[in-house]
């Protein structure tokens, strides 16, 4: 697997583009961008956990119940949530503009929303600029990138990758790009995160790969604790590489190598084993946009990287990560590069699953070192260097890895840092 350029126009047929039709009247940013493939495509896609839904996921979630998509249209600057049968009838009327302009039908067509919570879109501003959005499409870095604006709102950085890897003897690539830096803890996805792909696949087995990618990435992410009415990811396959086309499940999928070598096991067949290179491609771009979306967390000034190991399971690993990543406490304690790990095993303590609080051991890791702070639940104070946890600690990029001794269990857990910037940020969002 190799890194590429061009984002979601860097699968041969995929075309991007974006353009500013003034949704939010005070920001001078593209804000309507568009993703087409000229081929009918398998694909896939996971939706918000939060009751309240906005009209765009509803309006997306029917559209893809027949796994077929040849669009996506993406505003930012209006979440179009809590409108009622008003945003819903936006949300249709976006998806049907949008096939008009690309002579396409209507099914074919995602809708996805992003911004402030309650207020009317204003869809007629984009009816009125359609023909310029697909005029703006191209298949180059140029029509990745003005889609990429379009969707953006409170990021201060761009989030974006494209990879390329070998399917029976055929390059195939996978493009894509997320935006998000807060209301983001979600139980499915993040906010929008778009993913191109030219192999072919079906669209049961794409959704495959996309729920067991989701797991390990976007799952596994945390900002603030809040899970948007809006989040959603979602994935497209036109089937242009020409590979030939996957459509088995490999069952052994926990038990191969989670990278481009593929699987670890012989006697899986060819399709399987093209299986498990493209499911472990997709995972590696979902936790790449997910670490990126982490380190750009609203007012953040670190990523923070929380590792369990040898928990009961899989699961009860991911839920005391998560518990540690999503602490504001913990998170407090990384801004102010303190070594404060009784925050963390206090969050362990509370995640809602089993473990043995006498096996913990903590420590704090960086390019400024490592330290262990806690051993078997005790603190080491005798061994501890306040002045090393500090430079340690006063890093970019930092980890807090715990290890257990119940099991075999690993997981790893992508957040931020808390800072007075969050608040401020927030604080006046509508204004």
């Amino acid at each position: 697997m190799k890194k590429i350029q061009n984002g979601i126009c860097a699968p041969k047929g995929f075309l991007a583009g974006g353009i500013r039709c003034g949704i939010k009247p005070t920001s001078q940013k593209k804000d309507l961008a568009l993703i087409y493939s000229r081929k009918q495509c398998s694909a896939a896609a996971m939706f918000t956990a939060n009751k309240v839904k906005a009209a765009s996921v509803i309006v997306s979630s029917e559209n893809l119940k027949d796994g077929k998509l040849r669009a996506v249209i993406v505003n930012s600057g209006n979440a179009n949530a809590c409108t009622g049968e008003e945003g819903i009838a936006a949300a249709k009327r976006m998806a049907l503009v949008t096939s008009n302009v690309l002579e396409i039908e209507t099914c074919d067509v995602a809708v996805a929303s992003t911004g402030v919570i309650g207020v009317p879109l204003p869809v007629g501003l984009i009816e009125n600029n359609a023909q310029a959005l697909k005029a703006s499409l191209r298949d180059d870095e140029r029509g990745h990138a003005d889609a990429l604006e379009a969707i953006m709102t409170t990021d201060t950085r761009k989030k974006e990758i494209a990879v390329e890897i070998e399917l029976g003897g055929k390059p195939v690539r996978i493009g894509a790009m997320t935006k998000g830096s807060g209301m983001i803890h979600p139980n499915m996805a993040t906010m929008l995160a778009f993913i191109t792909t030219d192999a072919a696949i079906t669209s049961p087995t794409l959704d495959y790969c996309l729920r067991a990618a989701v797991k390990r990435s976007f799952n596994r992410l945390t900002v603030d604790g809040d899970t948007s009415t809006n989040d959603m990811v979602l994935v497209m396959a036109n089937a242009e590489a020409g590979n030939t086309p996957i459509t088995a499940v490999c069952e052994k999928l926990d038990t191969c190598v989670q990278a481009e070598s593929g699987c670890l096991k012989q006697e899986v067949n060819e399709k399987q084993s093209d299986f498990c290179v493209f499911a472990a491609a997709l995972e590696f771009v979902c936790a790449e946009l997910a670490k990126m979306m982490a380190r750009d967390g609203e007012g953040a000034t670190k990523l923070v990287t929380v590792s369990v190991t040898g928990a009961f399971c899989e699961d009860t690993a991911q839920a005391l990560a998560k518990s540690i990543a999503s602490s504001s406490l913990v998170k407090a304690a990384c801004f102010g590069a303190d070594a404060n790990w009784g925050r963390v095993i206090c969050a362990m303590g509370y995640a809602g699953v089993d473990f043995s609080p006498d096996k913990v051991t903590v420590s704090f890791k960086s390019k400024a070192g490592s330290i262990i702070v806690c051993e078997n639940g005790q603190a080491v104070s005798s061994r501890f260097d306040e002045e090393k946890a500090k430079r340690i600690l006063s890093e970019e990029e930092i980890e807090i890895n715990v290890s257990l001794k119940d099991g075999r269990g690993d997981a790893v857990v992508w957040g931020c840092d808390l800072t007075y910037d969050y608040v401020k940020i927030n604080g006046d969002y509508r204004s």
